[in-house]
């Protein structure tokens, strides 16, 4: 599954952060057998080290998104890759959001919609200061409009439907950390590899609990 690296880049805190929520998922034989189906041996008792340098290529994040739908079939590593970014946010909030104006009791004081607002503008910083993936935010009536330009989860990819389960489980994580417990509906509806010029999701500001 080698594929030419794309020179884009996370930082090897947040690869580091999804694969060790990955083993805990599915266990360490578990996650060996998609790294082997990835052709990512290399990372096999061997994670990348829990610093900021932007080392792990987007074709290398993007592989093994594949390599869990190719070990579980679509449905299976859908939902490997929605539970691993659904648990990969609290540990990367918990690492990065005072940086960018997430945590702290002012963000626990404020009402439910400037929760949203406030967590998913600070996820998509995340992404765009710390990461070569730049991400933006829109206001409608019902929801937001949660825009991923170059997407490290479906790079390179081709699809016939949305593939970006483990963006939509970051998203989904993130407003349930940032709600206090609550969660929300996550649609993705642009996908790159289905064509479209960028990766979009709409986040409804009802919660469903």
């Amino acid at each position: 599954m080698e594929r030419e690296l794309s020179g884009l880049y996370y930082p090897n805190k947040i690869a580091r952060i999804y694969l060790e929520v990955l083993e805990d998922i599915m266990g360490k034989n578990g996650l060996n057998s998609v790294l082997n189906k990835a052709g990512l041996q290399r990372l096999i008792d061997n994670y990348p080290p829990d610093n900021l340098r932007k080392e792990f290529d987007f074709v290398e994040f993007s592989t093994l998104n594949q390599a869990l739908d190719d070990t579980y079939g679509p449905r299976g590593g859908r939902v490997f890759a929605l539970r691993g970014g659904k648990a990969s946010v609290q540990a990367g909030l918990e690492a990065f959001g005072a940086a960018v104006g997430i945590g702290g009791l002012a963000m626990k004081i404020l009402p439910l919609s400037a929760k949203l607002k406030v967590g998913l503008a600070g996820m998509a910083r995340i992404f765009t200061t710390f990461s070569d993936q730049s991400s933006r935010v829109e206001e409608r009536e019902d929801r937001f409009v949660y825009t991923i330009e170059k997407c490290p989860v479906c790079w390179g990819r081709e699809a016939d439907r949305p593939i970006c389960h483990g963006a939509a489980g970051l998203l989904q994580g993130g407003l349930h950390w940032v709600s206090g417990g609550k969660d929300f509906r996550v649609i993705q509806t642009h996908c790159h590899a289905m064509g479209h010029e960028d990766c979009r999701f709409d986040v409804y500001r009802e919660p469903l609990n």
